[in-house]
């Protein structure tokens, strides 16, 4: 049987059409930089460049896997489809949309697959989840070959298949879809497949649908796909003329922003970290998480990317979220961690447990494949200072607070006031024990020092004399405890002299000058350290253990992060060579993972919402300074 052997990081791969891709070894396994992500909203699924979908979970973002052969290529389930023949592939997105389009070339021919999911609004189409793969031959002639193996529950649960006239239904006791073929289909034991050649011209359309209650099979012909081909461009299109960003970086912004919105789970408003699972830091480690929840940190950097481009309609509905799901007064919920939790389901869901599917051999070996998040239950004090940011910036740039708003910041800072000198789990979520990390202290400040700008702003009222007083402690304590004179740099963590990537946030978080000169003492330390051609280490796991096994790779977000230092230091060749080096480091179509490897490959779960943000932030920022 022959294999694909891409080259982690190429645009273009060899391979000889499905029921091949995954071969023998690691080789089972496309690159993680080799996927494009489409979604309607509410779910997503990511396709290779080889035209596989190994990863899609239905009907919602954390749901459990239909196809998740990228944790395990022999039992998580995918839908391969491709020249029956040996091609050459390249990926791409319609224009301004989220419309992907792999092409083969093959020596008789050329074709492509058009890849998206239409965008409905709330009525029970919705429900329907519809996934469209239209393959067309654009010159000359190729033979097809496609195989639906869905496996459900993350390959735990047994399904029947039926089939007959260009239709099959798999259906699970959970979950039922219909498969629509305009070609002839054959079901081969629990799977589906079908050969066909297609001629100049010429197109053949694969839908998948989720059935049940009422939404029933519905076939799509290929003049319904092509209507639903353009209503799903124009939508795109539309959503991203809002955009009012028009500088150096307008391709790479434009595309992370389009991501941003595929990571938004339109029923409520929610902006999930990323669309996977599981997708490991250090191949064959234990750094494997479930990002398909709703982060409190992110949440100031959401809504001042949104609105800075023009997205006010995203900012407000994530704003309704954190609303109506995140209660921050102090009469919030007991425990150790306070009113808040750091991450939320995205129906506002508190309990999210993390467990361990032990039956899927994870992304190239690397277990575990974990569900859930136990970091749930830890006390992260950064989150409080994350959301009266956001809060304030919507405040701000969009719409004034409710009173219901404030009495709830009111709650927070109140408690913050009281709390914000625990040690805490601290921003990176480590499984070593709390520590006094520096970074919970400095967005402790930021939430009371918005929550005073707020008050004065509007006339709102507030304790201002203790709020003022705790405030003014947390500063100079940061500055006597937080500062290292013979490491001549603030700190990972109060009378330490280990750095820490999150202290790039000083300056961002307007808690200190970004040309004081402790700073760029703090800023030249970091360069020295933790970066490596313009890549950024969060900081030294054997330094700083963090309780976990093996390294990991740079972190994304912080060298975005970097970059904004720089900008605001004055220093803007460096600033913008950083970035220009940055944008190297995307994948084939402008997405970023979580992190980088040594040799420049994408690790981690993905796309990461928080690295497109920093992205936003950082062309935004640096553009506006270089004029």
């Amino acid at each position: 049987m022959a294999q694909a052997t891409p080259e982690a990081g190429a645009k273009n791969t060899t391979h000889t059409g499905p029921g091949s891709f995954y071969g023998t070894g690691t080789h089972r396994y496309l690159p993680i930089a080799e996927h494009g992500l489409i979604g309607d909203l509410r779910s997503a699924a990511l396709v290779g460049t080889n035209g596989t979908i190994d990863w899609y979970c239905c009907s919602r973002f954390d749901a459990p896997s239909v196809f998740a052969s990228i944790l395990d290529a022999e039992r998580g389930g995918s839908f391969e489809l491709a020249p029956d023949v040996p091609a050459r592939t390249k990926q791409f997105y319609f224009p301004d949309t989220n419309v992907l389009i792999t092409r083969f070339f093959a020596d008789d021919g050329v074709g492509e697959i058009q890849d998206f999911m239409p965008v409905v609004d709330d009525s029970r189409e919705a429900d329907r989840h519809r996934l469209i793969r239209r393959v067309v031959c654009v010159r000359g002639a190729l033979p097809f070959r496609t195989l639906v193996a869905p496996r459900f529950e993350y390959g735990t649960a047994p399904h029947t298949v039926h089939a007959e006239n260009g239709q099959a239904v798999f259906a699970s006791a959970s979950l039922r879809l219909a498969l629509t073929s305009t070609v002839p289909i054959e079901v081969a034991g629990p799977d589906v497949w079908a050969l066909f050649k297609l001629h100049e011209g010429e197109t053949a359309v694969f839908t998948i649908d989720q059935i049940g209650g009422e939404v029933a099979p519905r076939f799509c012909a290929v003049a319904e796909a092509e209507r639903e081909f353009n209503a799903t461009v124009r939508y795109w299109r539309r959503w991203l003329s809002q955009s009012r960003y028009r500088g150096r970086w307008r391709e790479m912004v434009h595309r992370s922003a389009l991501t941003l919105k595929l990571l938004t789970y339109a029923p409520t408003g929610a902006i999930i970290a990323a669309p996977t699972t599981s997708l490991p830091e250090q191949i064959g480690g234990e750094r494997n998480w479930d990002y398909r929840y709703v982060w409190i940190r992110d949440a100031a950097f959401c809504v001042y990317a949104l609105l800075r481009l023009g997205f006010t309609d995203e900012a407000e509905a994530f704003m309704g979220f954190l609303s109506e799901h995140v209660q921050c007064t102090e009469s919030g919920p007991p425990g150790p961690t306070g009113p808040l939790q750091i991450m939320y389901g995205i129906d506002g869901c508190r309990d999210l447990p993390e467990r361990e599917l032990t039956h899927l051999e994870g992304y190239r070996g690397s277990a575990p494949v974990r569900i859930g998040n136990a970091a749930v239950d830890q006390l992260q004090l950064d989150i409080y200072g994350a959301l009266v940011d956001s809060l304030y910036l919507y405040d701000k740039w969009g719409k004034p607070i409710s009173s219901a708003h404030w009495d709830n910041i009111s709650g927070l800072v109140d408690w913050v006031c009281t709390h914000w000198d625990q040690p805490d789990e601290g921003v990176w979520e480590t499984r070593g024990g709390r520590k006094t990390f520096l970074y919970s202290r400095l967005m402790c400040w930021v939430a009371i020092e918005r929550a005073m700008r707020l008050a004065r702003h509007r006339g709102l009222p507030a304790d201002m004399v203790r709020w003022g007083a705790a405030r003014d402690t947390i500063y100079r304590r940061i500055m006597s405890h937080g500062w290292s004179a013979e490491r001549r740099a603030f700190t990972q963590y109060e009378d330490s002299d280990i750095l820490d990537a999150s202290l790039l946030m000083m300056p961002l978080a307007k808690f200190i000058s970004p040309t004081d000169p402790k700073w760029l003492a703090t800023l030249d330390a970091l360069g020295e350290d933790l970066v490596s051609d313009s890549l950024v280490y969060r900081y030294d796991p054997q330094a700083s253990p963090d309780g976990l096994q093996g390294e990991e790779g740079t972190f994304s977000i912080c060298s975005f992060w970097y970059v904004e230092a720089l900008t605001r230091a004055g220093r803007l060749d460096e600033a913008r060579l950083a970035f220009e080096k940055m944008l190297t480091y995307a994948n084939h179509l402008g997405l970023y993972a979580e992190e980088i490897g040594h040799t420049g490959e994408q690790r981690g779960n993905f796309p990461q919402a928080f690295t497109h943000l920093a992205l936003i932030s950082a062309a935004f920022n640096l553009d506006r300074m270089l004029g």
